[in-house]
């Protein structure tokens, strides 16, 4: 049997019957609307007309009604500034039994600028501004309660991120930074389909700070690869690209990793919208300096010193195209360096506390002796002790201490001869090896004496 107003898609080989129910939902509204603008003591009758209206509208399949009601349910609610029937009248309609997806996206579409700041200028999940702890309690009330409408709704995917940002915020406003960091860890955005590349960013540079700021080291590392590196370094993208390399020096300042802060603040110094700025560049480049002075040897290290050393900009800080010159000669380095006092003397050294920065000015120390026995070995194949000690202005322990754990991770080969008091750089051959160069040497000289051959032969026969 046909009725009035059906139409509707198949279901069980029937049609399921959908009902127009226009005229009564306009009738319906406008009597509730009239209602509560009479007297705001009317607002539980008005939203039981609605109710009933509502589970009509969902029975029918009539969903283009059905989200006018539920708006109206909530507009209403609103314009009574009753908040508690607000989110009571949230809670119900959205939790409906077969409520339409309609249905519940309009209800969260529309209560989202109550809570949330929606203007152009403001970012994603910034909560709406608002004057008395009551408004207070009652905006955090209404957070909570749509992100448990949304919670598990792929279509809903982007509100609830935004919302779980929010909340974070407002716990991290009441000095409550543990739960704003494990708030904010229950979504997953990177797999989130329904959020930009640029938000997703932001998002994941939130998750982040908040880690920092609880001092989760390993989650933070963790959440810190989520960031694609290709996607921060594309137009567009350079101002959470200097928030992402700022946020991971302050990972790496904890770890004590020298050589990855050097390589964090290069790749601020790199971003354009700090190479327009003489302030912003000159401090990074003069951190990446620093922080290169404080690495390790390795090629990795040699690689970005010959890069830095070629850099224009380097000729416009003196002491720091000075250092990287030292650091790349292959000569002895006098302690303390020329220039380490204005080196030590930047923001970036003494970061951190008074720990930190003692272990900072250990490294430099530590450096300089390490590259002056690297020096060393490569002019001397064997070396009395006590005369390397007195080269280096070092203690014969201390020396004897610093080859030992340069020779235990391989930057360097050494044996020491301590009662003969010599120190060995260069590496005994093998009679193999001896043999295997004497058998290459030979053969040079043979290639070389058939080449002469030929040649005077060559000349012979031309003057003939």
């Amino acid at each position: 049997m046909a009725s009035e107003g059906v139409g509707g898609s198949s279901s069980g080989g029937q049609l399921e019957e959908r009902l127009d129910l226009t005229n009564e939902t306009n009738d319906k509204i406008t009597q509730a609307t009239a209602l509560v603008e009479s007297s705001s003591e009317n607002l539980t009758e008005a939203l039981a007309i609605l109710a009933a209206l509502e589970k009509r509208c969902r029975v029918g399949n009539d969903s283009p009604n059905l989200v006018k009601v539920c708006e109206t349910s909530l507009q209403l609610c609103k314009d009574c500034s009753n908040d508690e029937a607000l989110i009571a009248t949230l809670k119900t309609l959205s939790t409906r039994r077969s409520q339409k997806t309609k249905a519940v996206s309009a209800l969260v579409s529309k209560a989202l600028p109550w809570v949330l700041d929606m203007s152009e200028d403001a970012k994603p999940g910034t909560p709406l501004p608002v004057s008395t702890d009551e408004q207070k309690k009652i905006r955090e009330e209404m957070v909570i309660c749509l992100r448990d409408i949304t919670n598990g709704k792929i279509f809903l995917e982007a509100e609830r991120a935004r919302l779980t940002r929010a909340l974070a915020t407002l716990y991290e406003q009441d000095g409550k930074i543990a739960e704003a960091a494990d708030t904010l860890q229950e979504v997953h955005v990177e797999t989130y389909g329904a959020i930009s590349k640029r938000e997703k960013v932001e998002f994941i540079l939130e998750q982040m700070r908040l880690t920092l700021a609880k001092r989760d080291w390993t989650r933070a590392a963790i959440v810190s690869r989520k960031i694609n590196r290709k996607a921060i370094n594309e137009e567009g993208m350079q101002t959470e690209k200097v928030v992402f390399f700022t946020l991971l020096a302050e990972y790496h300042r904890h770890e004590k990793d020298a050589f990855e802060l050097a390589k964090d603040y290069h790749a601020i110094y790199l971003t354009p919208s700090v190479q327009a700025v003489d302030e912003q560049w000159k401090s990074a480049l003069q951190n990446t300096v620093l922080f290169l002075a404080l690495s390790a040897h390795s090629m990795e290290q040699q690689d970005m010193l010959n890069r830095i050393n070629i850099d224009t900009n380097l000729e416009k800080i003196e002491f720091c195209r000075a250092t990287i010159k030292l650091l790349l000669k292959k000569e002895i380095i006098t302690y303390p360096t020329q220039h380490q006092t204005e080196l030590e003397s930047l923001p970036a050294f003494s970061e951190g506390g008074t720990e930190l920065t003692t272990h900072w000015h250990d490294q430099f120390h530590k450096r300089v002796i390490q590259h002056n026995i690297r020096v060393a070995s490569t002019y001397y194949k064997r070396i009395h002790g006590a005369r390397l000690a007195d080269m280096l202005g070092l203690e014969l322990g201390e020396l004897e201490k610093e080859i030992s754990s340069m020779v235990s991770d391989g930057s360097v080969y050494a044996k020491i001869d301590r009662p003969k008091d010599i120190v060995r750089f260069l590496q005994a051959q093998s009679p193999e090896s001896t043999l295997s160069a004497w058998a290459g040497d030979i053969t040079t000289l043979l290639d070389l004496v058939e080449k002469t051959t030929h040649l005077i032969n060559k000349e012979n026969m031309t003057k003939q």
